[in-house]
């Protein structure tokens, strides 16, 4: 009965707040939908404990008979191990502070209640997601997650960016979703069932099997695991498929922050982690995953290091950390590329809400370049995203302390190493070099942002506030429908440098809590759950079975020798060329960009791909969609069809009007002449 209530009363929350909307009112529908999420949460982490401690075994919760369709036949069932619990207290825990940040976040928006109903429905879907018993029940969680990220994406429907950006969400999913279904399709054909315990149990039996797929013979396993990745790779935003993920970043901060940490992006990981033994037995779908996932890893570390907008930035590292967790498991090290996920939910989290407290500090400004010197202004928000950057770049002491993603990212590199593949090696050499860029574009954010002399006074945003404030205008804005977020600004030149009379003010309760429990997260998360995870002697006891485990790879990670210490001195590097770039010698990006002004044109514009993809499928899409409205529809369709029926009943009405002279005369010639034609007609027969 328990996951019962954590899985469906985020699921009540959404149709009660939603249906009830303002008629219950703001205050109403966040208290009902935040203490479902806070409840769902307090019932995970018992969970989630007992499988830590080894209290606990799988278990399956039938919820209802589904589908009855010849041999096709399962129900919809809560399947409940180690891996959906370590997901259920990630999601349940990253949504339930999410929800009590909104609280001060969105404090201003008239649409409140709509807001938190769909954060609570795209709750509900990727926990659908991750209790699936079946492959058909994950699939619709699968769907959930990418209604509700449109939906939120697109939350402020009057901003015209917004609404192209769920659009783009959408659409590119969508042909990742092609190849999950075709997965899925394929895996019934093969394996008689959609049950993941089945399929699991009869993979062993499918080993060297081939299959017919695109007019050729194909080893089975390697066509499954590919499809279905390929589905990862949208939900997950990996290379080719990764074009929504910065775009996103126009719905509102705490949707960033839910969408890019712990829910939606990390559900092909978790996806490839369920169906472990499907991707073992498979070498060549393995080395596939593992070249995608390091590629991704190391092109969205290099566009991270070149963009302004904060939180564009901190998306690209969520693309690049994905990659990690991707090659992870490509190269079998299945618990460590869980163990990054878990991590990662908490040090992104809290970067992502770190980052909107800053957008709500400089009356939502999101250009780093009119930030700096806020480390005073802003001292709780700035301790937070420290926290998260020290997780993030992986700082801590071998056998002391680390922050969070000192023990998972060093985890992976290491197993990496240790696989002894060509593969394997070069998602590592990929993987140490994204260390570096993580490094430098995670403390070029800090340095930027915090540190430095205030730049406020060329933002645009902080001089119509101050504008505003002082009365000399109304630059209002419309609705949230311009910006992200919207907050009266607090107007007085405390410093006298030039700041534009703007004096930034720390975020509200509401907002600094999370921050604080996220920054617990970071800080002790690797410490605590890395020998559970990714131990030598903790990890088969604590997956017990959900993942495959491969204890030689661990082993052989512990004793890679002096390759373990490059994660860290990369590490320190990027710290160093950072500094000295942005707090050192400020005037060196300048020179760097105009010394290599073509890599750094190239590294912005994100390797070009919106306008590759824009020249080969977009405008070609438009141009056939034309030909078909231009020539088929209208030329062909509209012409011979209803125009053209409309043009032959004018022409006939046209000709019946002459015949209709009003003469009595003319009638009776022509009655005469129908007569004389009728008679004539039945003598001659």
């Amino acid at each position: 009965m328990q996951i019962l209530f954590i899985v469906f009363l985020p699921l009540l929350a959404a149709i009660v707040g939603g249906l009830g909307n303002k008629a219950l009112g703001n205050l109403a529908v966040k208290t009902l939908t935040t203490g479902a999420l806070f409840i769902s949460c307090a019932l995970s982490w018992p969970i989630f404990i007992s499988f830590l401690s080894g209290h606990a075994e799988a278990s399956v919760t039938p919820v209802l008979h589904w589908v009855s369709s010849g041999a096709m036949q399962f129900d919809w069932a809560l399947r409940v191990d180690t891996l959906t619990a370590v997901m259920l207290v990630v999601v349940t825990s990253v949504s339930a502070l999410v929800h009590l940040y909104s609280w001060g976040y969105m404090d201003e928006d008239p649409d409140q209640p709509r807001f938190f109903a769909y954060l609570s429905l795209f709750t509900f879907a990727m926990l659908m997601l991750v209790t699936a018993d079946n492959l058909v029940q994950m699939f619709f969680g699968w769907e959930g997650v990418g209604l509700a990220s449109y939906l939120l994406i697109g939350f402020w429907f009057r901003k015209p960016s917004a609404n192209a950006a769920a659009q783009k969400a959408f659409v590119v999913n969508r042909v990742g979703d092609l190849g999950f279904m075709l997965g899925i399709f394929g895996t019934y054909w093969v394996f008689g069932t959609v049950s993941i315990p089945a399929i699991l149990d009869a993979v062993p039996s499918v080993h060297g099997q081939m299959i017919h797929f695109l007019g050729h013979q194909w080893d089975t396993m390697t066509v499954l695991c590919i499809l279905l990745f390929i589905g990862a790779m949208g939900k997950s935003a990996q290379l080719g498929l990764h074009t929504w993920l910065p775009d996103a970043m126009e719905g509102p901060t705490p949707v960033s922050a839910l969408i890019h940490a712990a829910t939606m992006v990390t559900a092909g990981v978790f996806m490839v982690c369920r169906l472990s033994p499907m991707f073992h037995a498979s070498p060549t779908a393995s080395t596939f995953v593992t070249f995608i996932g390091a590629a991704t890893c190391l092109f969205a570390a290099t566009v991270g290091t070149t963009q302004w907008d904060i939180k564009r930035v901190i998306a690209y590292s969520t693309c690049s950390q994905l990659g990690y967790m991707f090659f992870a498991a490509g190269v079998g090290a299945y618990g460590a590329a869980m163990f990054h996920l878990f991590t990662h939910a908490f040090f992104k989290a809290l970067l992502f809400l770190g980052a909107g407290s800053v957008i709500h500090a400089m009356h939502h400004e999101q250009d780093m370049r009119y930030y700096g010197g806020l480390r005073k202004e802003i001292p709780l928000t700035f301790y937070a995203m420290t926290a998260g950057t020290l997780a993030i770049t992986g700082v801590g002491i071998a056998g002391a302390f680390g922050f969070a993603g000192f023990y998972s990212k060093d985890a992976i590199l290491e197993a990496a190493f240790a696989s002894g593949s060509e593969m394997g090696r070069f998602a590592w050499g990929m993987g140490v070099f994204a260390a570096l860029l993580t490094s430098f574009y995670s403390w070029r954010l800090v340095f930027l942002t915090f540190f430095g002399r205030p730049r406020w006074a060329q933002s645009e945003h902080i001089q119509h506030a101050v504008h505003d404030v002082h009365g000399h205008g109304d630059h209002a804005q419309d609705d949230h429908a311009h910006d992200d977020h919207s907050h009266g600004a607090h107007g007085h030149d405390a410093h006298g440098d030039g700041t534009a009379g703007y004096h930034p003010h720390e975020s509200p309760l509401s907002m600094l809590i999370p921050l604080g429990l996220l920054s617990v997260g970071a800080i002790f998360a690797g410490w605590v759950f890395a020998p559970h995870f990714v131990g030598l002697e903790g990890a088969a006891e604590f997956w017990k079975g959900a993942v495959i485990v491969d204890k030689e790879l661990i082993e052989a990670s512990e004793h890679i020798g002096f390759w373990s210490l490059a994660p860290t001195i990369v590490m320190l590097t990027g710290l160093f060329v950072a500094w000295y770039a942005y707090i050192r010698n400020p005037r060196f990006p300048a020179l760097f960009v105009e010394q290599f002004t073509v890599v750094h044109r190239f590294l912005y514009n994100k390797w070009y791909f919106d306008e590759l993809y824009d020249l080969i499928f977009v405008r070609p899409a438009f141009w056939i969609g034309r030909q078909f409205w231009k020539l088929g529809d209208i030329g062909i369709i509209d012409r011979f069809g209803p125009n053209g029926a409309a043009w032959v009943v004018a022409q006939g009405s046209r000709a019946a009007v002459k015949l209709q002279s009003g003469y009595l005369y003319s009638y009776a010639l022509v009655m005469l002449v129908g007569l004389v034609g009728a008679v004539s007609w039945v003598i001659a027969r």
